[in-house]
């Protein structure tokens, strides 16, 4: 029997149950026949105000994830999505690369993640010399930085916005988004990237492509355009970026 509002594709959703942004994202880049169901990584210690408090988060999600992936199976989805990105850029390919095959020993799907869909979408584009901004404390940068540079991407700057907690990741404003791009911006830059799924930055990436001139790729975006395409769901979707819109 075909489920009667997800009767394309019923996605699997894995998310920090500190994010607020991630899941009303998805939903707002929804597409008829698509539906999103969310399992939640327990956050029993928010603290990320230094490397060794985003070390603790990442334990606690690698702990619990097994978990959340068996929740969500039970719904009975055709692919998984991972509404998380730090983990998906942690050991660089290697690291992304166990934790895709983790994920997929576990569920038997496919799994879009947010480095992934960077990659992809930076391929897509032609971009070689990128701009980061991130949440992260620097070894979260780090991180990112690896992962795009084994791949053969040059990070030419990166802003991490540090933020204490995996709740307050939420709390960033437009304004300070707005000003960090324009940090990591300048004429030696193909692309822009914003990781971090609890930043809000799907609508603002859609606007600043056209002030900036160039991509601005927003995880969020990103990651469910890669899920989309992947299902063979080509359609269109305004407001979010060219890479729903376009491609």
């Amino acid at each position: 029997m075909t489920d009667a509002l997800g009767w394309r594709r019923k996605f699997g959703v894995i998310a920090p149950s500190t994010n607020t942004i991630v899941e009303p994202d998805f939903y707002r880049m929804t597409v008829p026949g698509v539906t999103a169901h969310f399992s939640r990584i327990h956050i029993r210690d928010q603290n990320m105000s230094d490397d060794a408090g985003m070390d603790r988060l990442l334990t606690q999600i690698r702990a619990e994830i097994v978990a959340a992936c068996e929740r969500v199976l039970t719904c009975e989805p055709d692919y998984m999505v991972m509404g998380m990105s730090a983990e998906t850029f942690w050991g660089g390919i290697e690291g992304n690369r166990q934790f895709v095959q983790q994920i997929h020993d576990v569920t038997g799907l496919q799994v879009a993640t947010g480095a992934e869909a960077c990659r992809r979408a930076l391929t897509l584009y032609n971009a070689k010399r990128i701009g980061v901004i991130t949440p992260y404390q620097p070894i979260g940068d780090e991180n990112v930085i690896r992962f795009f540079g084994e791949l053969g991407f040059d990070v030419k700057s990166i802003k991490g916005l540090r933020c204490p907690t995996a709740v307050s990741i939420a709390h960033v404003t437009e304004d300070e988004l707005r000003a960090g791009l324009r940090e990591v911006d300048g004429d030696d830059i193909d692309a822009l990237i914003q990781c971090g799924t609890n930043l809000s930055m799907v609508r603002l990436a859609d606007e600043a492509e056209r002030w900036l001139g160039k991509p601005v790729i927003a995880i969020n975006a990103a990651t469910w355009w890669m899920a989309l395409r992947d299902n063979g769901i080509d359609d269109r979707i305004q407001g979010a970026g060219a890479l729903l819109r376009d491609y």
